[in-house]
């Protein structure tokens, strides 16, 4: 029985160490995050620019190590000269981030196809930004939400918030961080996909947010409960937390077929 009583024990032993071996480490928080915005004139530019993100851009952030990469279409916010795409990269530090393009952009230039060779006659986009984020410090790794709509339903909400002026724009990062606005969305179901700080970008100063819904009507639903929580009404209400925003733009996304978020 005592032998028997050992092996049981010997066998859950070895099966919970290789669960654990399986799931891994927790993912670590990135400390920067890079957006980068295609601006399309035409459908062409956009196929041309998702094939290229597709078999070729996030396949070698990949290789390079970034295992999370989120890659979204404007959706209803796109004009017809101004459609977009979205990428976004996370990374541990500035150096990361700096080894990662060293390591990928010449392979890429190298290697040609209809997007490194576009001539200037029909470039392969109209505009390319990009805007570097540092992550606040409330915010959590950089996870797929945990939604059952399939991706072609689904609805992300890219906001961004800009400040009069650089003393008042810390009091909204602050309103996130240690003001527990970041808490509030996550216990409200918001599928947070990052906050942050820009760095450097068109807008500033400038914080930029992305929360992720399984559609529409779920979107509207969480952010009328939102408007109505009690946590929500007292914070906002706070004295120090008045007029910290001057601007705020929404711009809507879905994720592609091919994305990690």
């Amino acid at each position: 029985m005592k032998k028997c009583c050992l092996l049981v024990i010997a066998f859950l032993s070895c099966w919970l160490a290789g669960s654990a071996r399986a799931a891994g480490p927790p993912a670590a928080r990135p400390a920067y995050l890079e957006l980068k915005v295609y601006h399309l004139k035409t459908a062409r530019q956009q196929a041309l620019v998702d094939s290229f993100l597709r078999h070729q851009y996030v396949p070698r952030l990949h290789a390079a190590g970034i295992a999370t990469v989120g890659v979204f279409h404007a959706l209803g916010n796109d004009t017809a000269t101004d459609k977009r795409i979205y990428v976004l990269a996370p990374y541990a530090s500035l150096g990361q981030w700096e080894k990662v393009s060293q390591q990928t952009t010449p392979p890429l230039l190298a290697a040609g196809g209809a997007y490194a060779n576009a001539p200037h006659t029909r470039p392969a986009y109209a505009r390319l930004e990009t805007i570097l984020l540092k992550a606040f410090p409330d915010m959590a790794a950089l996870l797929a939400p945990k939604l059952a709509a399939p991706k072609a339903e689904r609805v992300y909400e890219l906001r961004s918030y800009e400040g009069a002026s650089e003393k008042i724009f810390r009091n909204k990062i602050q309103m996130f961080n240690a003001g527990g606005e970041i808490k509030l969305f996550d216990r409200l179901g918001f599928n947070g996909i990052f906050y942050g700080e820009v760095l450097f970008g068109a807008k500033m100063p400038n914080l930029m947010y992305l929360t992720s819904f399984a559609n529409m009507p779920d979107r509207e639903a969480r952010w009328k409960a939102f408007g109505a929580d009690p946590e929500w009404k007292r914070l906002s209400a706070l004295p120090e937390y008045q007029n910290n925003v001057s601007h705020i733009d929404i711009t809507f996304l879905r994720p592609a077929a091919y994305s990690d978020l």
